[in-house]
Formats: C-alpha cells, structure tokens, sequence
C-alpha cells in the first residue's frame, strides 16, 4: 500500500481556475439530517448511518455549485469535501476509486448529486486525487468513517449519544419465485458490500481534510441496478414482475445486521450508459428508490 501527500499550495494553483469569483462567504456549519425528498423522479430518506458502506458511481461538481453548501459550509472547490443524497453532514467518508485503486478522505457537507445514478459527487480537486474524469462518472466505495463522523456530529451538537449495533457484511442471493408468481430471470449469489476497511480517528477532524492518496489495487465490476427493501418477499416479486423488461432482473434476499429483506436486481451493465438508461426505467416504473451499485 503506497500513501502519498500532496502540498496544499500546489492543489490551490490546480483548481484555481475551476472557482468562481465573488464575495466570499463565511462558514458557519452546523448539524444536517433533514427530511426525506423527491428529486428526478428518485426518493431519499436521509439519516443518521454509521454504517453506511456502499457502492455506486461519483460524479464532480460543476461550475454552478452553490457558494454555501448544505451545512452551512463555504463551497471550496480546492478542498476535499463532497455531497451525499442521505447522509447526515457532515461526516467524513473513505472514497475509493475502484477503477484506479486511488483512496482519499471526504469531508461530506452537502445534499446532492441530482443525477440519481450518482451516490455521491466530489470536488474537482477531489476528482483529482482519485482519478475522476471532470465530465463523467467513476465506480466507487463509499465508506463512512465512524468515530470520525460521530467525533464531528458531538462537536457541532448533532449525533446519535449511543453506540451503533454492529454492521455485518449482508449477502444478497437471488430466489426462486413463489408459487403463482412468474419468474424474470436468475442469477447466482453476489455481495452487496465489501469488508469495511475504514480508518479510525478519536479527535474532531480539520475542517480542511490533508490531501493523502493510498493507492490500492484496481478492482472494478460491472454495474446493476437495485431497487426495494421489502420485508415481504412477495412483494418483491411484484416489483421484479414491473421491470421484466430489464435484462436478468430477479429477485435478491439481503441478509445480514439481523434483519431478512429483499429486493429486486437487474444487470450487469459494462458501460454507464447502459446502466444509466436501466435505471431511468426503473424509476419510470415505479421503482423511486432504484440506484446503480458495483459488483
């Protein structure tokens, strides 16, 4: 594993042309969770995760991002922040770049990205660190750093006072349907998630992260389309009986933290294009809580 640390001059000089001039604006960041809402189509809930490790794809902020992000925070396109559609802010995640093994620290400070098929959107200096084309999309792991995170929550007067249940891996395998319940397709068992690799910090984190890359091995997927949390299985076959139209979409039993759910999958999409599209399609079916996820 290789860490490299980038001085704080040269990562202003690379993204200065991408700030927009103006006033400045002061930062006075306070605790966010929010209520849940509607944006293109998808819903989210956001809430307070200490367990949140996902996958997805990132996209970069544009030139129109907003001088004051969600929490209250001066928008600085030369610092290591980003947005997340669910989590509480702020927080700091683990972003890694599954396609060129890059790894960093995120501050997450703000609501977004409107794109649904993006879990989260990073600043252009960020994008850089990681390897992220400025005009498109990578695979990424998201993982939440928890004592970090909580230490943050504590300091600004926001944040859960008791100690999180444990997070186990959780298994999604696909299921035979029911009997009377049309089938649209199989697939073998996957995992939805990977081990949790995060780092661990007991003190309040700068609000301008460092800048060190861990550089890992490459290892990108394919990229499915994943819709519901039901607590019925039959329910879940209903859904996967609405989206019959997208290729092998089956039904998955997510199991792990000691709960039993399932959901509906569909995939694998090789291009984002294509997984893109499938997600439009399950939004416009019904499926308000579809994302894109990598395996």
């Amino acid at each position: 594993m290789k860490l490299v640390t980038f001085a704080a001059f040269g990562a202003m000089m690379a993204v200065a042309g991408c700030v927009k001039s103006g006033p400045p604006v002061a930062s006075h960041p306070h605790y966010v969770i929010g209520q849940g809402y509607q944006a293109n189509g998808a819903w989210y809930y956001p809430r307070e995760d200490y367990g949140y490790d996902r996958t997805g794809l990132a996209s970069v902020y544009g030139d129109d991002a907003s001088p004051l992000t969600t929490d209250g925070e001066a928008y600085d396109a030369g610092a290591l922040t980003g947005a997340s559609q669910i989590l509480q802010l702020p927080c700091i995640v683990q972003v890694t770049n599954l396609q060129t093994g890059r790894q960093i620290l995120l501050r997450v400070n703000d609501r977004g990205p409107g794109n649904p098929g993006r879990i989260l959107a990073v600043t252009p200096r960020a994008a850089q660190l990681l390897g992220i084309p400025a005009d498109g999309a990578a695979e990424v792991r998201v993982t939440i750093q928890k004592d970090a995170s909580q230490a943050l929550a504590d300091s600004l007067g926001g944040g859960i006072k008791i100690a999180a249940a444990p997070m186990g891996g959780f298994q999604a395998e696909s299921l035979a349907p029911p009997t009377g319940v049309a089938s649209a397709g199989g697939a073998a068992v996957v995992q939805t998630d990977r081990a949790n690799t995060g780092s661990i910090t007991e003190t309040v984190p700068p609000l301008r992260l460092p800048e060190r890359v861990t550089q890992l091995p490459p290892s990108p997927g394919a990229l499915y389309v994943q819709s519901g949390s039901f607590g019925h299985r039959y329910d879940a076959y209903r859904q996967s009986a609405r989206l019959s139209g997208l290729p092998n979409a089956h039904v998955i039993a997510i199991t792990g933290g000691g709960r039993m759910l399932y959901g509906v999958q569909s995939g694998p999409y090789y291009t984002v294009p294509q997984a893109d599209a499938a997600l439009s399609s399950s939004l416009a079916a019904g499926a308000v809580d579809a994302t894109i996820i990598v395996q």
